[in-house]
């Protein structure tokens, strides 16, 4: 969840480093460091953002060609100064950054301990710094060998970039589990936990796999295993440009991601729903229909906001294609008893492609036979490399820690899939998959009308800024979007809200119920609208605040709402790529007011790669 930058090259290292940080602090923002060789070591580390460190070192000369810099995400030890990377040795001719977790770092830190060094900081990360300078002393080996000596008695993940004031023209990277990739430019390269730090560069990388090493000096790169078996890279082209990971006049990239979104959707479908013949193509499932035709069932793993997109997507599949289906926390499902085979499919959803429960999810599947199916948004991620099979959603960089276009995308994508099968299982008749495909590809059309005029969602979100508390409620297809609906208030207002199937406030939640208690309700699915009027009711006798989200010519649910945000009609299995929109923007209303910072909620980053 770290960031991870390093430069080397013909250009003033620093300014590489810094912008490159300001790219990836969506990955992390506790305190930032960058360490360069410049007549020896010199380090630099703050706590706070990258700005902070920035103004720490404005006056200083650097004019080193190499260095490393890394913006945090805490996991071991306070964000503080000290606990901020670089990390050194107990010399300080070293510094090392690391993404990721040492799980054995306390039975480490304990040997070393009684070794004589003498540990600074909380982190697992120091530890393995003086790990790799007490195998270097105690062996008499080269600092390249001890690094992947040290490496290979570490338990748990890590994307590390080392430099060393004696070897002031290279830097030693290396990946377990957490991202790491080399760009390749002209006479320079770059090191990077992702491409936005670089994309202004070079548009060539490679990507570095698990228990892979690599040497980047001035001249070039060598790649190989921690056991020294030399390893050739295939050398990608970004599909990424300047311009999408700029917020283009938006305040916010939260906003602007919003926005997006009815060209994002399109994107996700161009050239793959078939009007003129009625079909869904998607060439990243060629080969692998039949098998998802003939599964036991589907399980869908996911985290967070992706595991949401998997829930509509199992009302999807059952309801479009008859295909049963599984939703399970990625976190969760290699806890459990494995009864998973050759038998099942698993379907991953990820929007970065490396989230870290997700991966080891979806290892679990793959090893025990199922066919895993991956959906996600970065083209060359490690969930696109370790699936069988695929989809991209093709969203473009999604900067903002809350997810919002990745979410419509991913329910886009599953709308698909479950359309294919439908066909294909003969589910679906040839007239419904007609109507079901133009509604599909109206979509974009309909999101934009919403985003037309967001005034009424901004008069709402000024009566509702300080609630302590919010309710959403929805059914069938939307109960997933209510639960979306909580979670983006959560993450970027801090205020306390739950999402419940509507049914089940009577079950419990109906007891928080009074004058203060704004309750969102989701209500633009017909079938299920006659119960959500009884909901309403429920809670308009409690003297709830209802704010409704629903289609147009809903005339029962509008009377019973104090509040009412109306969206176009679509279809009842579609109405999540549009219901979800609003709460979004109610959410980031609401955040603005408090004056949050909406793209970079305190305790969160973007991508998840560490358990």
């Amino acid at each position: 969840m770290c960031g991870i930058i390093g430069y080397i090259g013909h250009r003033q290292a620093r300014e590489v480093i810094l912008n490159g940080l300001k790219r990836l602090e969506y990955r992390g923002y506790d305190s930032a460091g960058i360490a360069v060789i410049q007549d020896g070591l010199g380090l630099y580390k703050k706590r706070g953002k990258v700005h902070d460190l920035e103004l720490l070192i404005q006056d200083l000369e650097l004019n080193a060609t190499s260095g490393i810099g890394h913006t945090r995400w805490a996991t071991h030890g306070v964000p503080s100064d000290v606990n901020a990377h670089p990390h050194t040795d107990s010399q300080s001719s070293f510094a090392l950054i690391h993404n990721g977790i040492i799980e054995n770092y306390d039975v480490l830190r304990e040997d070393l301990e009684k070794k004589g060094h003498t540990f600074h900081s909380e982190t697992d990360t120091e530890v393995l710094a003086h790990l790799i300078e007490e195998i270097q002393k105690m062996g008499s080996l080269g600092f390249y060998e001890a690094v992947q000596q040290a490496l290979l008695q570490v338990d748990g993940t890590y994307g590390i970039a080392v430099v060393h004031e004696e070897y002031p023209d290279q830097i030693i990277v290396a990946r377990m589990g957490s991202p790491l990739l080399i760009g390749i430019g002209e006479d320079e390269f770059f090191v990077a936990s992702d491409a936005s730090p670089i994309v202004g560069y070079t548009q060539k990388v490679v990507y570095l796999e698990d228990e892979e090493i690599a040497v980047i000096t001035r001249d070039g790169y060598e790649v190989s295993t921690l056991k020294n078996v030399p390893h050739t890279k295939e050398v990608h082209e970004l599909a990424l440009s300047l311009e999408q990971i700029e917020k283009g006049g938006f305040p916010h990239f939260m906003l602007k991601e919003i926005f997006e979104q009815g060209d994002t959707i399109s994107d996700c479908m161009r050239g793959r729903v078939i009007l003129n013949e009625n079909r869904i193509q998607l060439g990243g499932l060629d080969g692998y229909v039949d098998k998802l035709l003939k599964a036991r069932r589907i399980i869908i793993a996911a985290c967070g906001t992706s595991w949401h997109a998997g829930l509509v997507g199992e009302y999807l599949f059952e309801y479009l294609a008859h295909i049963p289906v599984e939703v399970e926390y990625a976190s969760e499902f290699r806890y459990r008893e494995q009864l998973i085979d050759e038998n099942d499919v698993m379907i991953v959803i990820s929007q970065s492609g490396e989230t870290a429960d997700t991966l080891a999810a979806l290892r679990e599947a793959k090893k025990r036979g199922a066919l895993v199916i991956g959906i996600c948004n970065v083209v060359g991620s490690t969930i696109a490399r370790e699936t069988h099979a695929g989809v991209y959603t093709h969203a473009g960089p999604e900067i903002g820690v809350a997810s919002t276009k990745a979410f419509t995308a991913q329910v886009t994508v599953l709308a698909m899939m479950a359309l294919l099968l439908g066909k294909e299982n003969r589910t679906l008749s040839e007239e419904s998959m007609k109507e079901l495909l133009s509604e599909l590809d109206s979509i974009p059309e309909k999101v934009n009308e919403i985003l037309k005029d967001t005034s009424e969602i901004e008069r709402i979100a000024s009566l509702f800024t300080y609630a302590p508390n919010f309710l959403y409620l929805g059914r069938s297809y939307n109960f997933p979007v209510a639960l979306e609906g909580a979670l983006k208030l959560k993450e970027i207002s801090y205020i306390h809200a739950e999402g419940y199937p509507a049914a089940e406030m009577k079950h419990g939640p109906i007891a928080l119920i009074d004058e203060h208690m704004p309750v969102v309700v989701i209500a633009a699915t017909d079938h299920t609208n006659e119960k959500i009027v009884s909901n309403i009711e429920e809670v308009n006798a409690r003297k709830g605040r209802v704010i409704s989200i629903t289609s147009n010519g809903q005339s029962s649910v509008n009377r019973l709402a104090e509040f009412s945000v109306t969206i176009p009609e679509t279809h009842d299995c579609l109405t999540p790529l549009l219901t979800s929109i609003p709460l979004q923007l109610l959410s980031y209303y609401i955040a603005v007011n408090r004056k949050c910072d909406v793209d970079q909620p305190r305790n969160l980053a973007k991508s998840v790669t560490v358990e």
